[in-house]
């Protein structure tokens, strides 16, 4: 089995709810930078691709040694469809599988990249299609009819007891670089789910995201995965 990975480190210059959230500073450096110091530790990615809009960040890739790759104006916001942007990244990265690794998850550490591949391949082996990180969660859940996962009254259940869900992380998504075209995603419908744990799931969205992801970076990291 071919095993080259390319990993592409998605960053646009525009973003609405955290503007500049790429490249705002973390680790010494910004998010990008300490994205690609963090792949650049694991000798199983055969290439790094930092894939953008915007000039800045595409220097910045260059200047710590990776692929910058200009992301062609159609696909730099969000009315094109991403399955449309995976058929352009199908068909113009190397390489024979895909690692998106998003600047906005800092505490993915190489560790758990290492983890990731090693479990990829052999479950590819095994009739996954793909891998995903993926953190258990159980808590309760409301709409605006009610509960959606728990019983009021005397039925009512502790959290520990709750169906269990995964919330996913959108920290690592590896699957085969053919298969993106044919499902318009980044991973397929028999995802292999790497479960991760709080910190390592950190994911920046927002201002409050941006500050428990540095407030976990600032904790000693245990490396527990689950």
């Amino acid at each position: 089995m071919d095993k080259t990975i390319t990993a592409i480190i998605p960053v646009k210059g525009n973003s609405t709810r955290l503007p500049n959230k790429n490249i705002l500073p973390f680790g010494g450096s910004n998010l990008l930078v300490h994205k690609i110091r963090q792949l650049k530790q694991v000798e199983e990615i055969t290439d790094i691709i930092v894939s953008s809009d915007s000039d800045e960040m595409l220097q910045m890739g260059i200047d710590e040694g990776v692929t910058a790759v200009k992301r062609p104006t159609q696909y730099a916001d969000e009315s094109v469809p991403f399955g449309m942007f995976l058929e352009y990244i199908s068909d113009t990265m190397p390489n024979e599988h895909i690692m998106w690794a998003c600047a906005t998850s800092p505490l993915v550490e190489p560790y758990l990249y290492k983890k990731a591949i090693k479990t990829y391949f052999e479950k590819l082996n095994e009739g996954y299609d793909s891998l995903i990180t993926c953190c258990p969660y159980q808590t309760y859940l409301m709409d605006e009819n009610g509960p959606l996962n728990f019983s009021m009254g005397l039925a009512h259940k502790n959290s520990e007891q709750l169906p269990m869900l995964y919330h996913f992380t959108n920290g690592i998504d590896l699957a085969p670089k053919v298969k993106l075209k044919e499902w318009h995603y980044n991973y397929g419908p028999n995802a292999y789910r790497l479960l991760v744990n709080k910190r390592e799931a950190a994911d920046i969205d927002d201002v409050y995201d941006y500050e428990i992801a540095k407030a976990l970076y600032a904790m000693k990291d245990p490396k527990p995965t689950i």
